[in-house]
C-alpha cells in the first residue's frame, strides 16, 4: 500500500531552505513534512578522486600495529585513517614550531 505521507512532503532544493532549529523536537517535526531534492543530496556527497592520495607502505612491529588498531577501534575509526589524522596533526604542530 503506498504511503500518502510521502506525496505531502515539500521538497527542498537548497540547503539555505533548512532553518536553524531550537531543539531536536523542532527538527524532527520539520523533517516530517520536508524532504531533500535528490540532486541536492548527490551534490553533498564528497567525490573521491584517486589522484588525491598516494599509496604508501609502512612496516610496523606487530605489537605496535595491534596497539594502533586497539586505539582506533576504541574511537570507532579505521586505523589507517587514524594514522593519517595523527600525521596531519603532527605536521601542523611542526609547521607552527618551525
Amino acid at each position: 500500500m503506498p504511503n500518502n505521507h510521502e506525496s505531502e512532503l515539500r521538497t527542498l532544493h537548497a540547503w539555505s531552505e533548512v532553518p536553524a532549529f531550537e531543539d531536536e523536537a523542532a527538527e524532527a517535526s520539520f523533517w516530517l513534512g520536508h524532504g531533500l531534492d535528490p540532486k541536492l543530496m548527490n551534490a553533498s556527497i564528497p567525490k573521491s578522486d584517486a589522484r588525491e592520495s598516494a599509496t604508501v607502505t609502512l612496516r610496523f612491529d606487530p605489537r605496535l600495529l595491534a596497539r594502533l588498531k586497539r586505539v582506533a577501534r576504541s574511537r570507532y575509526l579505521n586505523y589507517q585513517s587514524m594514522i593519517k589524522q595523527w600525521l596531519a596533526e603532527r605536521l601542523e604542530e611542526e609547521k607552527g614550531e618551525g
